[in-house]
Formats: structure tokens, sequence, C-alpha cells
């Protein structure tokens, strides 16, 4: 968890908005970390979190998470932290020899033309499940990285019905979260990652608030990994209204610093 991040957010894992859909997105660069830092930050807040690691193995989350201080087996332990493991998932259905023992949640890659379904109702039974003898407080989904899904040959239609679904679940019934990550590889407008930008524009029109990661236009800095734009978009009577800033952050072997613009120690 980054604190200077919680700042920035106006958020503190005792005091956060309930009901948001929270879209993290990264072009040449890597927005992981801001995955990590969701993570934790809804465990500490005590929150049930429904995990889709579809792109690394638990393993390399509970290695991240335990240099932030908190401990993903015991979370799993306590019924706080459902974990679905893609990787291994999508194992025992591409290959005929594996047991499948695991859930259903990947059926669509036997058929990715029928669509997420099956990926939405592991969600939906996750966050409407009770969590062990313990209380937690509100349902959250994270979704690294939801793009990964074009590339296993679901349609982008299909991957947004999946997120709308979603956030009508977790955010409208139940007053949760959701975080998804979203990766494009290529410049903004030249046209080669069409996949990946009609689903990063859909998928704005439906949150509430963006983390854009980038590289910086200048290239390699030691010391300013990238920089990230905060954009809250809240709906009033009068319309809808944005707000942007722009920071620039280093990351770090246990978190990471956000600063303005221009602001580092390394330009100063």
């Amino acid at each position: 968890m980054f604190t200077e991040l919680n700042s920035i957010l106006s958020t503190t894992p005792d005091n956060f908005t309930q009901g948001e859909f929270i879209l993290v997105s990264d072009r040449q660069c890597d927005a992981s970390f801001l995955i990590h830092h969701f993570l934790s930050f809804y465990l500490r807040a005590r929150c049930r979190v429904c995990f889709l690691g579809l792109v690394q193995s638990f393993s390399h989350y509970s290695a991240v998470s335990q240099r932030l201080g908190v401990s993903l087996a015991q979370a799993k332990e306590k019924g706080q932290l459902i974990f679905l493991e893609g990787l291994k998932e999508s194992l025992s259905i591409l290959n005929p020899q594996e047991a499948n023992t695991g859930s259903q949640a990947m059926d669509f890659l036997r058929d990715p033309g029928v669509g997420l379904r099956s990926l939405y109702e592991f969600v939906r039974s996750s966050v409407s499940s009770s969590g062990g003898a313990e209380e937690w407080g509100p349902s959250v989904l994270l979704v690294d990285d939801l793009s990964v899904l074009l590339s296993l040959g679901v349609k982008v239609g299909a991957v947004l019905d999946f997120s709308h679904y979603c956030r009508a679940t977790v955010c409208s019934q139940q007053q949760g979260n959701v975080v998804m990550l979203v990766r494009c590889d290529g410049e903004e407008d030249d046209g080669d990652d069409e996949g990946s930008e009609r689903l990063l524009k859909g998928l704005c029109h439906q949150c509430s608030l963006t983390l854009q990661v980038r590289g910086l236009p200048t290239g390699y800095c030691r010391d300013i990994h990238g920089q990230v734009e905060v954009c809250w978009r809240r709906r009033q009577a009068d319309g809808q209204h944005t707000q942007k800033k722009l920071f620039q952050y280093k990351v770090h072997d246990k978190g990471a610093s956000f600063f303005a613009r221009g602001t580092s120690s390394a330009v100063l």
C-alpha cells in the first residue's frame, strides 16, 4: 500500500469511497505496481477480495504483497481472499492430460466465441458467498489483466459485457469496488493495437476513476520511472464532471513515491 497515492486519491483503508469502478491502464510501461497497491489496500481495509490473476501465479502476488506487509496466504485461509490462478486453471483445460480439479471459470477457453459467462458466474458466486467465520467489509473485484482475454480469442464486446455485469453486481448491488488493469502496447494513435484501444475506450465510459501509467516522454530516467495521470469522473445533476492531475513516480522495493511533475530531487 502506497501512502502517497492514498493522499492523492484522498482515501485510507478506514475511509474510502464505495461503489467505484477504478480502471488502471499502461502504455509502453508496467502499471502492475498499482494492482499490488490496491490488493494490499483493500485487504488492509478488511474487504472481501476476489482476485482474477490472469497473468501471474499466486506465488508472485504473494511475494510482492509480503514486501508490502500483507500475507495473501493468511487472507485465503481466513476466507477474505478468493484467488483465481488463471495460468493453472488454463493448463487443466488446454492440456488434456492435466486433471481438471479446479473451477469452471476458464471454460471459455474451449470456445472463446461463447463469451465470458462462466468467468462472470465465478465472480458473482465469489462476491456473494459468505467469507467464513469472520465478518468482512464490502466486496472488491481485482482483475490483472483484462486485456489478456483478447489474446485468448475473446471479442472486445464480450469483455466489455463482462466488465459491465461485474460493475452492476459488485458496485451497484453490493456497493463494493472494482479495479481492472488494461494494457495497450502501441502508441495511442498508431492503430496497431485496435482491440486493446477499443477495450480501453469502452471501459473509460464505465469507470469513475482512471489511473493511466506511461513512460516519460523524454525516455529512460534512473530516478523517475514514469508518469501517471489520475482522472476523476463524477456524475452530477448538470452532467459529468472530469478532473485530471498528472504525477511522476518511482517504484521502490517496498513501495512507490509519487510527486508533482518536475519536483523530483533528480531534476531540482
